[in-house]
């Protein structure tokens, strides 16, 4: 690496070399063998500056959610007893704006210096906690080693969830009903009767209560309820993403020492879907509905309905990896799954799309008897396709219930003042 100190010995090292072959003065002879005397010392500390020297990050947790404040330990040990001048601590994780690096001086022999990283969570995704680089060197800034640590853990952030308590239940959209005589193979809030346990029958449904009168297992058996299910079906199709320039301003590291600035999705029509998706999830989930998800982002997806805690779970960490690459068609999703999903149960279509496929994904819901619920990202105000305008008409001239979302609105309010 250029480095100005180093130029400088190896010039009076120079001096000296050529001092001692034309004059042989004493000065000269002292000039090269100082230089030489440092170079060495420097190089011999450099190079037993990182030896042994052990570092630890820890977290209190491997998962969050998009505006979290993410907490890291970090601890280096210094076990020999040669003393570190100054120590460079690089954090290189691939998490945005990730905290933790830190120029440590000061390292006595036998010490251990610990720090805490906070780091404000902006984005979805996982990301790995390193890799982390270590750098050191002797007293003179000679010369410089580094170490690189890789990545131990990895971090997985989930999506933005928005408050939507006033997402609204129209007639005909989001009912309640009578119990479908017909057997269900998960738990709902309707239960037929028992019958005896059969292998691969899960133990929550054991009836301890009849199990200990008849002196065998005996299992509840649950009716279906097609209108307590919801569908979310996320349209990740890459030609309907649209994206502009993200102009908001960065957030500082020290944000903490400063009034922290308000979050805001990027301007990407697949992050605004997926907040969506996410929050409506969370939402429907707390009032233990029956809720499952579709999409193909890209891999094909589908996540059976279920009506239990662990259901949000494996329906935001789908989401926390969704990518804008999809082949799929909207219409080929519903198409694909709407068999599947009983007659009565709503479907929330979230899409960018602005052809008449999307009209086409709705009419194929409503002949089966499911009730479809539009939530239209207009890919124009994200800088892509024009045309969603003239769809969103035509989805109310059908009757089809549909929120129209533009870069920039308030989705809570937006999802509470739908038209129905």
């Amino acid at each position: 690496m250029p480095n100005s100190a180093r130029t400088l010995v190896l010039l009076l090292l120079l001096i000296g070399a050529l001092g001692m072959a034309f004059t042989g003065a004493p000065l000269y002879s002292r000039l090269a063998y100082l230089a030489l005397l440092v170079l060495a010392s420097s190089w011999l500390w450099t190079w037993l500056s990182l030896r042994g020297v052990g570092l630890q990050r820890r977290a209190r947790t491997l998962r969050a959610s998009v505006g979290d404040i993410f907490e890291e330990t970090f601890e280096i040990d210094n076990p020999s007893r040669l003393p570190r001048l100054w120590l460079e601590v690089c954090n290189e994780s691939t998490l945005p704006q990730a905290a933790g690096s830190r120029l440590l001086t000061g390292l006595g022999g036998r010490q251990k210096r610990t720090y805490l990283a906070r780091t404000w969570l902006t984005r979805r995704g996982a990301y790995p906690l390193g890799p982390t680089r270590l750098a050191s060197g002797d007293p003179f800034g000679l010369f410089t080693v580094r170490r690189m640590l890789p990545a131990v853990d990895s971090l997985l952030v989930l999506p933005l969830i928005l408050p939507v308590g006033d997402f609204p239940s129209p007639a005909g959209i989001l009912p309640g009903g009578r119990a479908r005589r017909q057997k269900a193979a998960e738990i709902t809030p309707h239960a037929s009767g028992l019958r005896e346990y059969a292998p691969g029958d899960p133990l929550k449904r054991i009836h301890w209560p009849s199990t200990a009168r008849r002196g065998k297992l005996m299992v509840k058996e649950f009716e279906q309820d097609p209108q307590a299910e919801i569908w979310l079906i996320l349209d990740a199709q890459a030609r309907w993403q649209a994206e502009i320039a993200d102009n908001s301003p960065k957030i500082w590291q020290d944000w903490m020492f400063t009034r922290r600035p308000e979050l805001s999705l990027p301007p990407a029509t697949l992050e605004y879907a997926v907040s969506l998706a996410a929050s409506l999830t969370h939402l429907f989930t707390r009032q233990r509905r029956a809720v499952g998800f579709v999409t193909e982002a890209p891999v094909f997806t589908v996540i059976r309905a279920e009506r239990s805690e662990r259901q949000e779970g494996k329906i935001l960490e789908t989401l926390a990896f969704v990518r804008g690459e999809g082949r799929l068609p909207l219409v080929s999703l519903v198409e694909a799954q709407s068999a599947q999903i009983p007659p009565g149960s709503s479907v929330v279509l979230i899409t960018a799309c602005a052809d008449e496929s999307l009209l086409l994904a709705a009419e194929t819901l409503l002949r089966r008897g499911q009730h479809p619920l539009v939530l239209h990202l207009m890919a124009e105000t994200f800088g892509g396709s024009s045309g969603g305008e003239a769809i969103y008409a035509k989805l109310l001239a059908r009757g089809v219930t549909a929120c129209k979302i533009s870069r920039g609105d308030n989705l809570t309010e937006a999802l509470a003042h739908f038209t129905p």
